[in-house]
């Protein structure tokens, strides 16, 4: 009897101690889940908090900062910085991605990256565009100084000249229906055929090497703004707050795009693209102040014609635009108010060209860097999506 006790007393003590280590076993796995799920939490709410601090610095810019090229270089560090934050979360979250629909989601983003490329290469075409204005720009300067105290008719007639030059240039980046001047066909490349250097008037055509004829750069943003809503509550949860990362760095990338567009002249640009930034997101206070004031900007009767609306363009089509008016108009010899007045706006157009000569290359290095960096996070996703097909 008591060797009988023994025995059935064992077994609900055996069966005890499985039921303890099951429940600790759990509990373990229980607060390994918790913990990862607080760490992605956190790093996908620093992520918000970095787009909506970074877009709020911006936001507050002064009137002359505003849309200058020193602006436009810190609008694209802040991208850099926001797509370096989120390619660090997509890496602490690997697992998250192979998973439906998480996959689809970045696979969408990166499609839209690629797209993005193609803008890239336009805005550095564009940055050309600008340097061969301020190329000319040397040549009206030129032609205005002089060591007399006079101006006289040959200075007049040289300027004169190299105004229209310029105007003739400029006038190429319009839409205007008409092309004026054919003769800079591109921007680093010489074509020795004289006859493809002089083609029909009312042709559209890029003046790039790297975008089609064909390619538009509003058709472009369109094609990016496609399809891009912001995520339901559901599609939230299902992804562990993946969709949300993806949106934000899908707008950021959109918006960012689009101010280049506004900014820089490019191949058909246009700024009515239609955004879909839902009031909930912290960074969306910033992104819409930033949209009324660029889209004021470009209501202004003045900047409705422009090239673009980067500040130093408006200060260089302002400034020929006078010095033509006063030219035209001078009559020999030149009353003392006038010389003064075209004295004034040389001083201008010169400080203009400083501004061009020093700032457009550090621009263009910055435009580089983004496009690099979208190739590297683009390269760097697309293995971590193709890992998930692998044994």
């Amino acid at each position: 009897m008591p060797s009988s006790d023994s025995r059935g007393s064992s077994m609900p003590f055996a069966s005890f101690r499985r039921s303890i280590l099951s429940i600790r076993s759990e509990q373990v796995h229980s607060l390994e889940l918790n913990h990862d799920s607080n760490v992605q939490e956190i790093e996908q709410e620093a992520f918000q908090k970095l787009v909506a601090t970074r877009f709020q610095e911006l936001s507050v810019a002064s009137a002359d900062d505003f849309l200058s090229i020193g602006w436009i270089q810190k609008l694209l560090d802040v991208f850099t910085s926001c797509q370096e934050e989120f390619r660090i979360v997509l890496c602490n979250n690997k697992e998250l991605l192979l998973k439906s629909p998480q996959d689809k989601l970045l696979s969408d983003y990166f499609d839209r990256t690629i797209k993005a490329l193609d803008i890239c290469n336009a805005a550095r075409d564009g940055i050309g565009k600008i340097r061969l204005w301020q190329k000319h720009l040397e040549i009206v300067i030129s032609a205005l100084d002089s060591r007399e105290k006079i101006i006289g008719e040959g200075q007049l007639r040289r300027t004169r000249k190299s105004l229209m030059d310029l105007a003739l240039v400029m006038l190429e980046e319009k839409e205007t229906g008409t092309v004026l001047s054919q003769r800079n066909r591109s921007f680093g490349r010489h074509n020795k055929n004289k006859d493809h250097q002089r083609r029909p008037s009312g042709h559209s055509r890029s003046l790039s090497w790297s975008v089609s004829q064909s390619w538009s750069a509003s058709k472009q943003l369109q094609s990016i703004a496609s399809h891009l809503v912001a995520p339901r509550g559901h599609d939230i949860a299902a992804t562990n707050g993946i969709a949300n990362l993806v949106f934000t760095m899908n707008s950021v990338l959109l918006f960012v795009l689009w101010v280049l567009v506004a900014a820089v002249p490019c191949q058909d640009r246009s700024l009515q693209i239609h955004f879909s930034i839902p009031r909930q997101f912290s960074w969306s206070n910033a992104l819409w102040l930033l949209h009324g004031r660029i889209m004021d900007e470009a209501k202004k009767p003045e900047r409705r014609n422009s090239n673009g609306l980067l500040k130093e363009i408006y200060k260089l089509e302002t400034c020929v635009h006078l010095l033509t008016d006063l030219i035209d108009s001078a009559q020999l010899p030149l009353a003392n108010d006038l010389m003064e007045e075209i004295e004034m706006v040389g001083e201008d157009l010169s400080a203009v060209c400083g501004v061009l000569k020093t700032d457009l290359t550090p621009l263009e290095r910055h435009l580089k860097e983004v496009f690099r960096k979208i190739m590297s996070c683009r390269a760097e996703g697309l293995e971590l999506l193709g890992s998930a097909n692998q044994p």
